[in-house]
């Protein structure tokens, strides 16, 4: 379980901290993924597939599940401080949303296996060969797809510049 929560939490983490407790929510999540593994471990039946496969499988579905429900129901703020706070300030807010949301538009120009390798590699923090398990693919094939990504990515960006000049 260790191993499922360690897989569930970085894909969590990955997908939704950008959410309103984002940090929470991702711990909310992976704890919903490792119940939901554990649930499913009698009726689970190996195919040959890489069991870590399985766990991101239902990763994905609880993290869209949470998507979701964030889309439906408002968020709880908390209460006004009666002094400044040492949090980010809306320039830092603005920057950051800034840098994501480019960042959101170079990974939508992507082929969803190459996105995927991406938010695994790079937002969760996955070996190539964690990676090659949760997708099918060998760690070398992972190495070549986000080789490929960033190449795309890279030439996204540098058109972009030539545009703007």
């Amino acid at each position: 379980m260790t191993r499922v929560r360690d897989i569930a939490h970085r894909y969590s983490r990955a997908r939704l901290w950008s959410y309103p407790s984002g940090q929470q929510l991702a711990d909310d999540v992976t704890q919903d993924v490792c119940l939901a593994v554990l649930a499913a471990l009698p009726r689970y039946r190996d195919t040959g597939r890489p069991f870590e496969a399985f766990v991101h499988r239902v990763a994905s579905r609880k993290v869209a599940d949470a998507q979701r429900a964030m889309a439906r129901h408002p968020v709880p703020t908390a209460e006004v401080a009666d002094g400044p706070d040492g949090d980010p300030t809306p320039e830092d807010h603005a920057v950051r949303s800034s840098e994501l949301e480019a960042a959101m538009r170079l990974l939508e120009q992507l082929p969803e296996q190459l996105r995927e390798v991406m938010l695994l590699r790079v937002a969760a923090g996955l070996s190539a060969e964690e990676t090659g398990a949760a997708l099918k693919m060998s760690a070398g094939a992972v190495r070549v797809a986000q080789h490929r990504a960033l190449t795309k990515m890279r030439a996204a960006v540098r058109s972009r510049e030539v545009s703007r000049n």
